[in-house]
């Protein structure tokens, strides 16, 4: 279990380390645009729809065909076999993708009228538009890191993507005054410059090869997770450009960047479910394989609730450090959506017994039905508590995503999960997080310092005093902590 447990949290690290990165940047370069004027809050607002659009156009153009290519990857033989599956999926992208970039090009026009942007707009959508239409076809190369166990070379392409991301906007949006087109633009000069980079990774995969059986057989497999993934992405976008016809421009940026503050949590499900599908299709083969997943759910719900409530707990700190006071609008926003963020996360890890039966069409269904409640809630609260009700849109609907795909795992793949000690974390997490709450006003800045350190205090304490801690984990723990004040004390030179 240990064994598991290191090789799981070692590919969360270092994937993370390069996810992470990618939206560190966002949540640092926040505070600059913010405090120096470079965006308003306008432009945020005008933010948060092309993200909503973005979000939809990077579904839209993989067609699900980049869970199916993980799905089969290791049951196709290394040569003929696995470069007519490669090569297949990359022809029908060029082709496809190729079709809607010229079509949606051609109606970008009509699309941003709809959306109530104006001309200056047009040129950042377009060139987001052409950036998905790229982005598409890194997915190939990317997923072969990620099956080959190169995870090093994963990350050190998200970290350079990072860091090229962090000095073109400095130079387009910070020292060249471009704005949102300059966001956009310089995640653009970076695809360009990345895909010739990740194309030795692709390369003895492709061929003039291509097999219409091998295309039905892919698109079987990932068509369904297309109605899935476009109602993923509503789960958080349709509560943006539902609030955008309810209050300004403004806002909606004030939403956005409650949102943005929101997403250290974030950092770790996505590190997470990059690791993730990897270590349950291998562990999936082992006898105690359901074992496995069960302590690895109680120990990823613990991280997860452990930074919920943390955000909880710094959030009218977070705001008024990283933003400014005119912003304590998003107050409400902030420990919402880290919950909801918190409750993809359970989904994640425990639908995976769709995956591993494949019987993928349960995802849509699921989604669907998120989907659905969200935006019927959505009608209803939105136009009565604005921001707040767009928060708890996203929360109500992550919450049914997470219940109506756990019942059809369980249905698929039963694993006993350790119920009580679930309900500890969740139970710690709640006073961990009212017990920083409680604390006395003080600076901003100390305050974000002081009530993060008593939540992570205090939800650790209650665990260890309420005995959640089990033997082999209590000693897991103190050898971590001895390996710390080693390296902190230089006890192991």
């Amino acid at each position: 279990m240990r064994a598991s447990l290191k090789h799981l949290t070692k590919g969360v690290a270092i994937y993370g380390a390069g996810d992470a990165a990618v939206s560190l940047i966002n949540f640092l370069l926040l505070p600059v645009y913010v405090k120096f004027d470079i965006l308003t809050p306008v432009d945020y607002g005008v933010l948060a729809t092309l993200g909503s659009v973005e979000a939809f156009a990077k579904v839209l153009n993989r067609w699900g065909l980049d869970g199916a290519f993980m799905r089969y990857y290791h049951e196709r033989a290394e040569g003929p076999a696995r470069r007519q599956m490669a090569s297949t999926i990359l022809w029908f992208l060029v082709a496809a993708d190729g079709l809607l970039l010229a079509g949606s090009l051609t109606g970008s026009g009509w699309l941003a009228a709809r959306l109530r942007l104006d001309a200056g707009h047009l040129l950042a959508l377009r060139v987001m538009l052409v950036n998905m239409f790229l982005v598409a076809f890194t997915f190939l190369p990317f997923h072969v890191m990620r099956l080959s166990d190169a995870s090093v070379s994963y990350s050190a392409f998200t970290l350079a993507r990072s860091s090229g991301t962090l000095v073109l906007r400095i130079v387009l949006v910070i020292g060249l005054r471009l704005g949102i087109t300059g966001i956009y633009l310089a995640d653009l000069l970076l695809t360009l410059a990345l895909l010739p980079l990740l194309w030795p990774w692709v390369r003895p995969l492709i061929s003039a090869t291509f097999s219409t059986a091998e295309l039905r057989r892919m698109l079987r497999f990932g068509l369904p997770r297309l109605p899935h993934g476009l109602a993923q992405q509503s789960l958080d976008s349709s509560p943006k450009l539902l609030l955008g016809q309810h209050v300004d421009t403004a806002g909606l940026g004030v939403y956005q960047n409650g949102t943005t503050l929101s997403t250290g949590i974030r950092f770790f499900t996505s590190a997470f479910e990059t690791a993730w599908a990897p270590f349950y299709y291998a562990t999936a083969r082992q006898p105690d394989a359901k074992q496995v997943f069960s302590k690895m759910t109680t120990y990823s719900v613990a991280v997860l609730v452990l930074l919920a409530a943390g955000t909880a707990a710094v959030a009218h700190d977070v705001i008024l450090v990283m933003l400014r006071p005119d912003y304590l609008a998003a107050l409400p926003v902030v420990p919402t959506i880290a919950v909801g963020i918190a409750l993809q996360g359970v989904y994640l890890v425990t639908s995976i017994g769709l995956n591993l039966t494949s019987r993928t069409e349960f995802y849509p269904v699921s989604t669907l039905t998120a989907a659905g409640v969200g935006f019927a809630i959505g009608l209803w609260l939105i136009p009565r508590y604005g921001v707040s009700g767009a928060a708890a849109t996203v929360l109500v609907s992550y919450f049914t995503q997470a219940a109506v795909a756990f019942g059809f795992s369980q249905a698929l793949y039963r694993v006993h999960y350790e119920v009580g000690r679930l309900a500890r974390l969740i139970a710690a997490g709640v006073l961990a997080a009212l017990a920083a709450l409680w604390l006395p006003a003080m600076p901003p800045l100390a305050g974000l310092f002081v009530r993060g350190v008593t939540a992570v205090g205090v939800y650790l304490g209650l665990l260890w005093l309420t005995g959640f801690f089990r033997p082999t984990e209590r000693a897991f723990l103190r050898e971590i902590a001895t390996r710390l004040r080693a390296r902190r004390f230089g006890d192991g030179a």
